[in-house]
């Protein structure tokens, strides 16, 4: 009852997942990112353990493929589950149960992968992945929010809409973004003007926030104010 989007930013190497749904809260549940670790999204009956414990697995180094065999291999409701990875190096794995309801099903290719389970049919993860290719420009939130839009223009969850969720990793323990929608009409048009809005206060604001390479960050308030204050009306000029 849901597809999504794993992927690796091949010019930063974050991390991001982009998942939509006529489900509540897909966000809550399903996917799962950590900087220079991987990325993963469990769908169809979700086993929610599949996330802490497929990070814990990639963080060890076990290779994407090996995450999937293993946390499976562990689940007698393994035919149930759809579940797709990718590790470090940006190889990707994924698995759709004999029992996930159609249309279902998951496509792979270079550094990302998209997986869906109760979809219109096999062009939902097609027009995702088309998307996500032919858009390399595009700034890697926007490529995978675009991917999703792409995705239910070809039909998406043939039950209908409810929620959406992003999530973005680039080189730090906590997101870059990190963005749901639980209960919405239209949740990937809500996801997009979060984006939006996340670029008026949220992004610039991160970028003061204390780093690995800077364990204080910026704590003067007048050089955080004035930078947000400047980012703001440079948007509201365009």
């Amino acid at each position: 009852m849901t597809w999504s989007i794993v992927a690796r930013d091949p010019e930063t190497g974050a991390f991001g997942v982009a998942v939509t749904s006529k489900f509540f809260a897909v966000g809550a549940l399903c996917p799962f990112a950590m900087s220079d670790i991987g990325a993963l999204s469990t769908q169809a009956l979700i086993n929610p353990t599949f996330g802490p414990r497929g990070l814990r697995l990639l963080g060890e180094g076990v290779p994407a493929a090996d995450v999937v065999r293993l946390l499976l291999a562990g689940d007698a409701g393994r035919e149930t589950r759809q579940l797709h990875a990718l590790d470090a190096a940006g190889r990707g794995a994924a698995h759709t149960g004999a029992d996930c309801l159609g249309w279902c099903g998951h496509l792979l290719r270079a550094g990302f992968s998209v997986a869906g389970n109760m979809l219109a049919g096999p062009d939902v993860i097609a027009e995702s992945a088309a998307f996500y290719e032919s858009h390399p420009r595009l700034p890697f939130a926007l490529r995978l929010i675009g991917a999703l839009d792409a995705g239910q223009a070809a039909g998406g969850d043939k039950r209908g809409k409810q929620s959406a969720a992003l999530i973005v990793y680039a080189g730090e323990e906590y997101p870059a973004l990190d963005m749901r929608v639980d209960d919405h009409p239209e949740p990937l048009i809500e996801l997009r003007r979060l984006h939006k809005e996340a670029q008026r206060h949220f992004v610039p604001y991160l970028k003061f926030m204390p780093t690995r390479a800077s364990p204080a960050g910026t704590y003067d308030r007048e050089i955080i104010v004035a930078e947000v204050a400047r980012v703001q009306a440079a948007l509201d000029r365009t």
